[in-house]
């Protein structure tokens, strides 16, 4: 009987695709979850593998062709066509090898299924295996990682045990609730088969997936996180099956600092510097975008294409608030176990003016327009992947250390990967903060469906006139971008003056004046 195979279920936002590539020809063997075709989107490239082993009779979509989400590509039949000798010996290496399959001390199996996506999540890749085929593994200890385009989840083993099978390989792409493995009870260590160590050593050297670099092996991820931070590959050492560098293995070594390459030396630089530079010697790499990275660029993209984009500026002297930060901060300390930052004041100060302009607390669904009855500041955060915005909610009825508390909170979990989506999701209202890093002056993009953001600056000492005389003052420029279909000049203005009375007089964040 012939398995047909389909193309993925496409986004919502993608309507169609086309066949990229075909991997196999009619006629040839293929086996289960062996990657058969490639079809790209305008967002990203889907691989398609094999339902079930058997060989590719019959190829209904050619290359180049545009096809439809669940469109039927081509048909698997069974058993061998041409080259069926090569076909039957692989069928029947594999017939013998089932047996063997089974884990010696295995008990009860478990399908290992990705986490329950929420609705506005459609699918994620697969970013690492942190355990392999027979490995020994205890309860609750992470299989795998899923990255989405908000964050990455974890998958936890379901019992004591070991991986049997691997179901969806590193970089592939996984929806909600898919089988991503099977894992046994019982199994692992002393217990694993030999023919799930040779599984674990032929994956280790199939191109499909790992790359060889010298004598070193490297997973996927690995690979990238050696590109992105310029390491030397033979200084890395490998846990993994075989040698195999995992991820873990660099970020080892990125946080120790022991794969670093060797500079040259000051002579040989010397030396070298009278010959002729020669084409071809100028380094580059390339390196693939995260998904986050990609959601990243598409929903900034998407802010300027849809949105009438306007930014106002002011300036504001950060005086007062530094005086306030100086004079209590290590009693704040004490009582709060936090430090007393600048976010602080900016939140409380936001969540005030917003009260006041509730068009610039609102957002935009279509043709109609949502006011929001309360005050759900989003605090753009910095991480290696990019950047995340995790949102306090009910800022209004917060105190300045619960804010404070949070942003904390936020930032490190969301280096660590482990924010939560629902965390990421429904602000009314965004600040981000770019004077961390020395940004004077900038143009904050809207985070859709909201309606304005909030831009802080460096803080930076200037001449300014006070009261007739030239003053030396703290001064941070300030920008306010909002959408001008909904947000008057005179409304962001006066909002973003707000801001700057409450910043410049903090009693009246207290006074509620």
């Amino acid at each position: 009987m012939a398995t047909e195979i389909k193309a993925p279920t496409f986004p919502e936002s993608v309507a169609e695709g086309s066949v990229a590539a075909w991997h196999k020809k009619p006629g040839d063997s293929v086996e289960r979850d062996e990657l058969i075709v490639e079809i790209e989107t305008d967002k990203v490239v889907l691989e398609v593998v094999a339902p079930e082993a058997g060989t590719l009779a019959e190829v209904l979509a050619e290359e180049g062709d545009t096809v439809q989400s669940e469109q039927v590509l081509g048909r698997i039949g069974e058993g061998a066509a041409s080259g069926g000798d090569k076909a039957e010996a692989a069928s029947e290496e594999k017939s013998d090898a089932k047996p063997e399959a089974a884990p010696a001390a295995g008990g009860q199996a478990h399908e290992v299924k990705a986490p329950t996506f929420p609705e506005s999540v459609q699918e994620g890749t697969v970013a690492s295996w942190n355990k392999q085929v027979g490995e020994a593994v205890k309860r609750d200890e992470v299989l795998a990682e899923i990255e989405t385009d908000k964050v990455v989840l974890e998958v936890v083993a379901p019992a004591d045990g070991a991986l049997s099978e691997i179901k969806a390989e590193e970089g592939s792409q996984v929806a909600s609730e898919e089988v991503l493995a099977i894992f046994t009870e019982g199994a692992g260590g002393d217990a694993t088969p030999a023919s799930s160590e040779g599984k674990a050593a032929a994956s280790a050297d199939d191109g499909a997936s790992d790359e060889k670099v010298g004598d070193k092996i490297l997973a996927p991820a690995a690979r990238k996180l050696v590109a992105e931070h310029d390491l030397d590959v033979s200084k890395l050492e490998g846990t993994g099956k075989g040698g195999r560098v995992l991820k873990e293995d660099v970020q080892k070594a990125i946080k120790d600092g022991s794969a670093k390459k060797a500079a040259k030396p000051a002579g040989a630089k010397a030396a070298a510097a009278p010959a002729p530079v020669a084409e071809g010697e100028r380094p580059e790499k390339r390196v693939p975008m995260t998904r986050l990275r990609k959601t990243i660029a598409k929903r900034l993209v998407e802010a300027q294409q849809t949105a009438a984009m306007l930014t106002t500026y002011n300036e504001v002297d950060m005086g007062a608030v530094m005086e306030l930060r100086a004079q209590y901060k290590d009693t704040f300390l004490k009582a709060h176990d936090t430090k007393l930052g600048f976010m602080g004041f900016f939140v409380k100060a936001a969540s005030e003016a917003l009260k006041r302009f509730p068009d610039v607390n609102a957002s935009i669904d279509g043709d109609d327009i949502v006011y929001h009855g309360y005050q759900d500041i989003g605090v753009a955060v910095s991480t290696d992947r990019g950047l995340v915005v995790p949102v306090l909610r009910d800022t209004d009825s917060m105190k300045i250390a619960d804010v404070e508390k949070g942003i904390v909170d936020f930032g490190k979990r969301a280096r660590d990967g482990k924010l939560g989506i629902d965390e990421m999701q429904g602000g009314t209202f965004t600040i981000t903060n770019g004077g961390i890093f020395g940004s004077l002056m900038s143009t904050p993009i809207l985070n859709p469906p909201q309606t304005a953001i909030l831009g802080m600056h460096k803080i930076q000492e200037r001449p300014m006139a006070v009261n007739g005389k030239v003053e030396i003052r703290p001064m941070m420029y300030l920008a306010l971008s909002y959408d001008h279909r909904m947000i008057d000049g005179k409304d962001a203005v006066q909002f973003l003056v707000t801001i700057k009375a409450l910043l410049e007089d903090p009693a009246r964040l207290l006074l509620d004046i």
